[in-house]
């Protein structure tokens, strides 16, 4: 999808590397978050996992918002299966997605479209 100034969400997002940070934030605010880290802190004790996790989270948000990056990741109901997601849980990273997206000055047309992308899986990921 393109705004009115012709640019991808992929370019809106600031590309590689703006995807690469908007990443890094959302998993520090995921660390931070007292409704979510348990799940997350543990990472921390497995930095190879967490990179793994990070750069899936690159290739996805990039190739999902019309980057060349290829996802090399399993699909969201095989990497969530077993985790019984809340609905609760589920909406703490939307928060922290959307607190990212403003920490990083992307637009509000972008911020709607990647909210609209984070709802749209939502089935896929939670109560697996």
């Amino acid at each position: 999808m393109n705004n009115t100034n012709g640019k991808s969400l992929y370019e809106r997002l600031g590309s590689a590397d703006g995807i690469s940070k908007l990443v890094d934030d959302i998993v520090d605010a995921h660390m931070k978050n007292p409704s979510i880290q348990a799940r997350f802190l543990p990472l921390m004790d497995d930095p190879e996992k967490l990179e793994r996790i990070k750069k899936h989270t690159r290739q996805f948000l990039g190739a999902g918002s019309g980057g060349p990056e290829a996802y090399e990741g399993q699909d969201m109901p095989a990497a969530h299966r077993g985790m019984n997601v809340s609905e609760a849980e589920y909406m703490h990273t939307i928060d922290d997605i959307m607190t990212s997206l403003d920490k990083n000055n992307i637009d509000q047309q972008s911020k709607n479209e990647v909210l609209a992308i984070a709802y749209s899986l939502k089935e896929q990921i939670v109560r697996l």
